[in-house]
């Protein structure tokens, strides 16, 4: 796991107590880690984690928004960048797979345990996704207008587009023989191959 992604989390404490809750709601899931579990880990009292962090569910959302709001800069870049859609779709699938195997601790955590988010904090972070689901669309779209992309539907497309890139944080791991990169590159093609791209640079 990446330091740098909890480097703009601030006091040092509150730091340590969120890298924690992701290594063990990795591990072990939300439900079967305690605020013990979390605060031992990262050196702490338990009562010292409710100096930062209300509850264990607020830590979650913290890990969540912030593994969601980076994919979405991450996309949107890539979206909103020059490039036609065939070179976009291979940035953004490069980009996205190569995020999902790098941090795969954290992004197990930021795709899987989202039932677990109490409902205010879950609809927020629906709102990120559909927001990222929506840019991979239009995205799509551009590709089958330009007649680049063949697709049955465009929101099928772009959700197994996503699907294939999430699954390999479930997977993925440090015996893992391809690096991230080279993983990313090679579900680029993947991913253009399925949209039956005919103009793959």
């Amino acid at each position: 796991m990446t330091m740098s992604l909890w480097s703009e989390v601030r006091p040092e404490a509150a730091r340590r107590l969120v890298v924690a809750a992701v290594e063990s709601f990795a591990k072990v899931g939300f439900h079967a880690t305690t605020t013990r579990d979390i605060a031992t880990a990262a050196g702490m009292s338990p009562a010292a984690l409710y100096v930062h962090f209300p509850s264990k569910s607020a830590l979650l959302f913290e890990i969540s928004r912030t593994g969601h709001e980076r994919t979405l800069a991450m996309v949107l870049d890539v979206a909103n960048g020059d490039g036609d859609p065939v070179t976009k779709m291979r940035a953004l699938v490069e980009n996205f797979v190569t995020w999902h195997a790098r941090e795969h601790v954290t992004a197990r955590v930021v795709q899987y345990e989202l039932t677990a988010l109490p409902e205010r904090e879950y609809l927020i972070i629906a709102g990120l996704r559909r927001r990222i689901e929506q840019a991979v669309r239009a995205l799509v779209t551009a590709g089958s207008a330009a007649g680049v992309f063949e697709v049955p539907d465009e929101r099928t497309a772009a959700r197994a587009v996503l699907s294939l890139g999430v699954d390999v944080a479930r997977w993925y791991s440090e015996r893992t023989r391809k690096t991230p990169r080279a993983l990313g590159r090679e579900y680029a093609t993947l991913v253009l191959g399925m949209l039956g791209c005919t103009d793959s640079p």
